[in-house]
């Protein structure tokens, strides 16, 4: 029985023929994301916002009253909450920042939560309490700090270690292509406010785990072909070894995609967002191994002879024992 092949042995796109305007859409997405995520900011959740958070749904309802709500726990002297959808439209999510030193006392935290969730059942008949949940300012600012030193370490590490396995150029392409990666996952959350939790740094150390995985496959190859075909042009080289590992790459995006899309269109409101991450994390870091890791690599002056051994002295005078300079 002769196998089904996604991608046919003689596959040969020249992916590299469009490196520049890719590079250039690139660019832009990168300087696009990060100018959301300043102008509009991250929809942060009450990991990172610290504060009090309930989740409630209407039983009888098709539409959760917004406005309402958000003016009945205004009523309550918490300040202005953050009040959203939360998965269906009847679903809401209700954020109430609560001074620090009530977040920090877990009995007035809890009295504040009381109170909040007796506005609603007094307003509301229909009201479902789905959970709460109380996380100190100072805490949350923690979780920030301790997010951002993650995911900056994790990048790091990945520079560091493909810097050791192959060249100094292969660790700055590597790292470069995280850094997309990363910036278009904060640029989608930012654009469509989604909520962003310690769930979503999750998702995005998932996301640079898969394209550090799919970098390194690439590279890997580059560096075979270079000690293999020492007089092909670089971007032939390019263009040949991602080829040759494509039909690797379309099987695992595939497979993951069996199993994330389900997840993204029929699982739980709680994990839509880290879903889409994920689902986000597989194309751009595909994309970014092919129009962002490789074309640097060209940029940065890698040749035939980035592989080879420089010869030292003691290699020309065994040469010259030989007879063979």
């Amino acid at each position: 029985m002769k196998l089904l092949k996604l991608v046919p042995d003689d596959t040969n796109i020249k992916f590299l023929k469009w490196r520049v305007p890719f590079f250039v859409v690139s660019i832009l997405l990168i300087a696009a994301s990060w100018a959301l995520v300043y102008s509009k900011g991250l929809n942060y959740g009450v990991d990172f916002a610290g504060g009090l958070e309930v989740r409630a749904t209407f039983t009888e309802s098709t539409d959760a009253p917004i406005a309402q709500l958000r003016t009945d726990i205004e009523g309550l002297g918490y300040g202005s909450p953050v009040v959203q959808r939360f998965g269906e439209d009847n679903q809401v999510s209700i954020r109430v920042r609560l001074p620090d030193e009530v977040s920090a006392d877990k009995d007035a935290a809890q009295a504040a939560a009381d109170a909040v969730i007796d506005e609603l059942r007094t307003n509301y008949s229909d009201i479902r309490i789905d959970g709460n949940d109380n996380v100190s300012g100072k805490v949350s600012g923690e979780f920030r700090e301790d997010a951002v030193f993650a995911l900056v370490a994790a990048m790091l590490a990945v520079a560091l270690y493909i810097w050791i396995r192959f060249e100094w150029q292969f660790g700055v392409g590597a790292l470069f292509a995280l850094f997309h990666d990363v910036s278009l996952t904060l640029g989608m959350f930012a654009l469509f406010q989604l909520e962003f939790s310690l769930q979503i740094i999750a998702a995005i150390l998932a996301i640079i785990g898969y394209s550090l995985n799919d970098t390194i496959v690439v590279y890997d190859r580059i560096r075979e072909n270079l000690k293999k075909y020492r007089k092909m042009p670089l971007p032939e080289l390019l263009d040949l070894s991602v080829n040759e590992t494509l039909a690797r790459t379309v099987m695992t995006s595939l497979t993951l995609l069996v199993a994330l899309l389900p997840l993204l269109f029929f699982g739980p409101a709680s994990l839509f967002g880290l879903t889409a991450a994920i689902v986000l994390g597989l194309f751009v870091g595909t994309y970014s191994s092919v129009y962002m890791a490789a074309p640097l690599l060209i940029w940065m002056g890698v040749n035939s002879n980035s592989f080879v051994p420089e010869e030292t002295v003691a290699d020309r005078q065994e040469k010259k024992l030989r007879g063979e300079v």
